[in-house]
Parts: C-alpha cells; sequence; structure tokens
C-alpha cells in the first residue's frame, strides 16, 4: 500500500499548471478539439497534445464519458441509504459488494467507517419505485440487517471532482 501512495503523490508533484489547466478543462468537456484545447491552455498542438497522452497513460485521465441527465432518464428521485450489516466479515462484506453492483438504480456505493456499514445513492422515477427496490432487492442483499432511508429534495451540488 505505501507503495502506492509513494507513486501517487510522485504523479501529483510532477503535474505542473498546464497539466492542472488540461485537466480542469477535459474534466468539464471531455471532447474539446485538440487545438481548441491548446488555445485555452497557452500552447501550441503538440505539447498540448504529447502532455494529454502522458496524463492518460499515466492513469491521471482514467477515461471520458457521456454525463447523463437522470431527470430526463426518469430518475429525478434521489435518496441516501445507510446499511447495517449484520456480518462484516470479509466473506459477507465481498458478497454484499458483489450484489450490490447488480441493482442498476443503486448509483453510488461507499463502505462507510462509522455507525453504519454503507451508504448509497440510490435513483428512481419516484418513492413508489424505491420502495419497491427497497423491498425487493436492497433489502435482500447478502447480510443486511437494516437499512434507513434519507430523501433528498434538491441537488445542491452534484458532479466530476
Amino acid at each position: 500500500m505505501k507503495g502506492n501512495m509513494t507513486s501517487m503523490s510522485e504523479n501529483d508533484q510532477s503535474l505542473d499548471s498546464f497539466d492542472h489547466a488540461i485537466l480542469d478543462v477535459v474534466s468539464t468537456e471531455g471532447r474539446i478539439p485538440v487545438t481548441e484545447l491548446a488555445r485555452r491552455i497557452g500552447l501550441s498542438k503538440s505539447p498540448t497534445q504529447a502532455r494529454l497522452k502522458r496524463l492518460e497513460a499515466d492513469g491521471v485521465i482514467t477515461g471520458y464519458q457521456a454525463l447523463l441527465d437522470p431527470i430526463r432518464l426518469g430518475r429525478a428521485h434521489v435518496v441516501f441509504v445507510e446499511v447495517r450489516l449484520d456480518d462484516t466479515r470479509e466473506k459477507a462484506l465481498s458478497a454484499f459488494n458483489r450484489m450490490v453492483q447488480t441493482i442498476p438504480e443503486v448509483e453510488q456505493c461507499h463502505m462507510i467507517a462509522g455507525s453504519f456499514d454503507y451508504l448509497l445513492k440510490v435513483r428512481t422515477a419516484d418513492i413508489q419505485s424505491y420502495r419497491q427496490v427497497l423491498a425487493d432487492r436492497l433489502s435482500a442483499l447478502p447480510h443486511v440487517a437494516s437499512t434507513s432511508t434519507y430523501v433528498a429534495m434538491q441537488a445542491v451540488k452534484e458532479g466530476q471532482l
């Protein structure tokens, strides 16, 4: 683990202001042409393209994706769910981790150090749809002892880094 932390720190230190400028732009405009990216960051096309390829090769940029509007896709209802397990040994955690990934309504799943074990972000069409997901899928996940649901009233900030 220490080796990974060291290389991560070394990579972070090797990023200069041009690299950070590239990351700022491509994090919100992943399809920007290299010539436009170069113009925005104040470099010519060749060095910008070389830096972009290096950031990709080094794993700083891990990919590009389309950002979808969940409201237009019929998933405007957001809840956060605290999940407590009845067993937190590695085998039980692995079983939960594997199965939670099969539920498309679960947008995020985080293991938590605290009074509960996992925090899920779940998107559905409405409260009735969520109740069905909770009853049929979330409560049926391996080792779930209890859940607590918190309905989001408004997204104040969402998105990338």
